[in-house]
């Protein structure tokens, strides 16, 4: 079971198929300090460091070369207005990094391919971008006669064990002669991780996520301390030493602000005129609550509501790592506003991994 991943970030799609028993063979991603994670955490994936026009351009890929392939182009390419004047969401040059996600599953012509993409893709433009999406992909006429079935609907990380309240667009097609029931596989493919890890689909808190680091130094290189719950125990993945478990350092002015900030507040709890553009700025998490979604700017006490439960800084990027599901062994490369970014924009690897378990029942099952 070969798979290609596009805009591979710093892998967590890859993580999760990998461990559902996927290899994947190719790799792009095009900045080079982000493609150093890709290139630590899986290396056995031959990795392209490179836009991905001259990926698709160059003859990188060959017909039959994978039975899938996964990524999603970044959704700055689908915001944009008037597309149907100016001739199609496809016709547009600024959609470019989506025809060279269609122009390599047309020349590998695997038996199918997912996309994962942010939920406003369903109704920019008024739902034409994702329709003339789907018509592309179905279009016979664009794959020898046999386009995909397309299948979407929303993954909302929460329903899969995963402390996040994150929703994302799953775009799954399929080259069939046949229909396809997706809710059948989505069933058995269920069935079947629960079968194998019976805690799977467990609602999980940030305390049961992060509880053990906060009662350790920050730094790196940290001893890994006795996981406290099921979701960390299957996290800790072996790992004796704990990585990327440095905080930010706050200005004078940012900690105090936090310091007057209890659990479920944010910034209309200060007695100051703060103006913000994120209704969440200064908020603090709950132990007992899911965080919401792990965005860039985790860091950034402005940015949403990513102070600590219990301490006046924000999250440390192996905190954020944890509540995006990434295990301990998983190492990021790169300064600070990099790794934020590779952890904000990645699949959470334990949705990954159902739909791998899924997109195997799709080709390969036999109910």
């Amino acid at each position: 079971m070969k798979a290609i991943d596009l805009f591979a970030g710093c892998g967590g799609l890859s993580l999760g198929f990998a461990r559902a028993g996927w290899q994947i063979t190719r790799a792009v991603e095009i900045d080079p300090m982000i493609a150093k994670t890709y290139a630590r955490n899986h290396p056995g994936a031959q990795l392209l460091v490179e836009d991905i026009g001259q990926a698709a351009q160059g003859g990188a890929f060959t017909p039959g070369e994978a039975q899938i392939i996964i990524g999603g182009p970044p959704c700055q390419g689908f915001s944009m207005a008037g597309a149907r004047i100016r001739g199609g969401f496809v016709s547009d040059p600024r959609n470019q990094l989506f025809r060279h996600y269609l122009h390599i599953v047309r020349r590998v012509r695997p038996r199918a391919f997912l996309m994962e993409n942010v939920k406003g893709m369903l109704t920019m433009e008024k739902g034409a971008i994702f329709r003339e999406i789907v018509s592309l992909f179905s279009d016979p006429g664009l794959f020898d006669g046999l386009g995909y079935q397309v299948f979407s609907t929303v993954g909302r990380a929460q329903e899969y064990g995963i402390p996040q309240k994150r929703e994302r667009v799953l775009l799954i097609g399929v080259r069939q002669e046949r229909g396809v029931d997706f809710a059948a596989l989505w069933a058995r493919a269920r069935r079947r991780v629960q079968a194998r890890y019976p805690d799977f689909f467990q609602p999980v808190t940030v305390y049961q996520a992060i509880s053990d680091l906060s009662r350790i130094p920050e730094g790196e290189g940290v001893p890994a301390p006795p996981p406290e719950s099921a979701y960390q125990r299957a996290l800790r993945d072996g790992q004796r030493l704990i990585y990327n478990h440095t905080a930010t350092r706050h200005n004078r002015k940012a900690t105090d602000r936090m310091r007057q900030i209890a659990a479920r507040q944010n910034y209309t709890a200060l007695e100051e005129d703060i103006r913000s553009v994120h209704s969440g700025s200064y908020g603090r998490l709950s132990w007992d609550e899911m965080a919401p979604t792990i965005t860039t700017r985790f860091d950034t006490p402005s940015g949403g509501r990513f102070i600590h439960p219990v301490k006046d800084r924000t999250l440390t990027p192996r905190e954020a790592a944890r509540i995006q599901s990434f295990p301990d062994s998983f190492v990021f490369e790169g300064g600070r506003s990099s790794v934020c970014r590779q952890i904000g924009n990645a699949v959470p690897p334990k949705l990954a991994y159902f739909l791998a378990v899924m997109m195997e029942e799709m080709l390969y099952g036999n109910g």
